[in-house]
């Protein structure tokens, strides 16, 4: 089966009238969590504009005080889920501080529940490469922006 373009389906989306546009939306959140997510994300985002940070990183703290980090073999396999679920959660959000802010608590909490005191490489690695993903995204913020995050970032540097 050929899927059709992104540009074919905009083009037939544009002759669907507004109830049937929102019965493909509904589907379309019953299909999949992350469907969902982003829908709630989207419609909710506009008037609490916190609201997609804020349940992010109580997703992530959650998950972090379940984690098993007092052995470097579990502390590296807890580490590696929440960064998958970090990465799942920083889809739905577009904006880059938000991205950015979502990073820089991952980073924290990682250096907080001592995930680096292992020495291990792995850990290691992927502190060092989410800290990068973060100092790219601030490279394209605005310089307000920039001079709020760059103390943040040195201080997990």
């Amino acid at each position: 089966m050929q899927i059709p373009s992104l540009a074919e389906i905009k083009r037939e989306l544009s002759y669907l009238n507004e109830k049937e546009l929102r019965e493909y939306i509904i589907e379309l959140s019953k299909f999949s969590r992350d469907n969902k997510a982003y829908l709630f994300f989207k419609l909710y985002g506009r008037d609490q504009p916190g609201l997609y940070v804020q349940m992010v990183q109580e997703d992530l703290e959650l998950e972090f005080q379940n984690a098993r980090g007092e052995h470097a073999y579990y502390a590296k396999k807890s580490a590696q889920k929440i960064r998958r679920k970090m990465n799942k959660l920083l889809k739905l959000s577009k904006d880059k501080a938000d991205q950015l802010e979502v990073l820089l608590f991952f980073c924290e909490r990682m250096k907080k529940y001592g995930f680096l005191r292992h020495s291990n490489t792995v850990i290691e690695n992927l502190y060092r490469s989410q800290l990068s993903k973060a100092e790219k995204i601030l490279a394209g913020l605005h310089e307000d922006l920039q001079f709020d995050y760059q103390n943040r970032i040195e201080e997990l540097g």
